[in-house]
């Protein structure tokens, strides 16, 4: 059973993405929100780490979110697949379970 993963807290702030990602399983995946988003910019101290996670794991992030922080000409961390709100429910959709990270 596969869980899709939703971090909205910036992980200058809370650790909630670090948690997340060393628990969850191959077949989940992560998606960014809210302040979360952020952290999938090029550039930040954590994109060695996301693209080493993004060889395992499937990280997405919400693309309307990114625009809402003045951030859509930035470019994303290689190995995100950025998606609208229409691909938000499908990810709900395609997974067993979704967890919140808080």
């Amino acid at each position: 059973m596969s869980t899709l993963n939703i971090v909205n807290k910036s992980p200058f702030e809370k650790r909630s993405l670090d948690q997340c990602l060393s628990r969850i399983g191959s077949d989940d995946a992560v998606l960014l929100i809210e302040d979360a988003v952020v952290v999938a910019m090029a550039g930040t101290r954590y994109e060695s780490d996301l693209k080493s996670a993004a060889a395992a794991k499937k990280l997405y992030v919400l693309t309307p979110d990114v625009e809402a922080r003045g951030l859509a000409d930035k470019p994303v961390v290689e190995g995100f697949t950025q998606v609208d709100y229409k691909g938000f429910v499908a990810l709900v959709t395609e997974h067993d379970r979704v967890h919140s990270w808080l």
